[in-house]
């Protein structure tokens, strides 16, 4: 199985001195038992590849699906990966939101990141009134289906479950909310990609997850690490989300 995964999504937070707290990180996970990920701004993006940052790896949080062209402000994914990122985070709540997009744009988002070399982390979830509606398994599972590309593996795809009215408000499902929706997307993976890549394939939740809650929601079947938002940014905060999930691997 592979190495379960924390991941920081700084979101547009962070200016030079916050390139500090990897550092700190770095020195206090030299050998982590586990993989670290953060996905800093664009403008942070290669000094933070550039730092002494041991095993820490470094990820873009979007990227364009064309590899260049008239594209004002975007990035295309072989740019981030020439800036030193190894993933690149598709398919967020909030560029879907925001910008519109769609299932068909996150997949091909995501092979753009494939052709780069990129691991991508495709995120899913369901915004306050389609869980209330009981529509979550259905969003979900059509968001997956559409949104992952055929030809994922384990090497260069993870999914993040994201229940949008968890993010950022402090909210946070249930364990067993979080275990079903974990437990109905391992078995459309397998379903599509077959036990090995779809068995193996890394699910992270996100969703305000801290240090005080990640041991519990690190415990449920099928949640091979976290999609951290807000505690990513302070070393103390990810550091012991990060010793959470070190200690559920045993």
């Amino acid at each position: 199985m592979p190495r379960k995964l924390a991941a920081g999504n700084w979101k547009m937070n962070g200016l030079a001195a916050s390139l500090a707290e990897v550092e700190t990180l770095a020195e206090r996970f030299a050998t982590p038992s586990c993989d670290v990920l953060i996905c800093p701004p664009a403008t942070l993006l290669s000094r933070m590849a550039d730092l002494p940052r041991g095993a820490i790896e470094v990820g873009g949080q979007d990227c364009h699906a064309n590899p260049s062209g008239a594209h004002t402000g975007d990035l295309s994914a072989d740019m981030l990966a020439d800036a030193g990122a190894t993933h690149v985070i598709t398919g967020h709540s909030e560029r879907r939101a925001d910008h519109g997009e769609t299932d068909a744009d996150v997949a091909a988002k995501t092979e753009a990141g494939w052709r780069a070399g990129l691991t991508a982390v495709v995120c899913l979830g369901e915004t306050l009134a389609e869980r209330e509606a009981g529509q979550t398994l259905g969003v979900v599972g059509r968001q997956l289906a559409g949104s992952v590309p055929d030809g994922a593996t384990t090497a260069k795809c993870v999914i993040a479950y994201e229940p949008v009215w968890a993010i950022g408000t402090g909210l946070v499902p249930t364990l067993d909310q979080i275990g079903e929706v974990h437990s109905s997307i391992r078995s459309a993976l397998v379903a599509r990609f077959g036990e090995t890549e779809g068995g193996g394939m890394r699910i992270l939740y996100g969703g305000s997850v801290k240090p005080s809650n990640a041991t519990e929601i690190f415990g449920v079947a099928d949640v091979d690490g976290a999609l951290v938002g807000g505690a990513s940014l302070k070393a103390d905060d990810f550091g012991g989300i990060i010793s959470a999930l070190e200690a559920s691997v045993g």
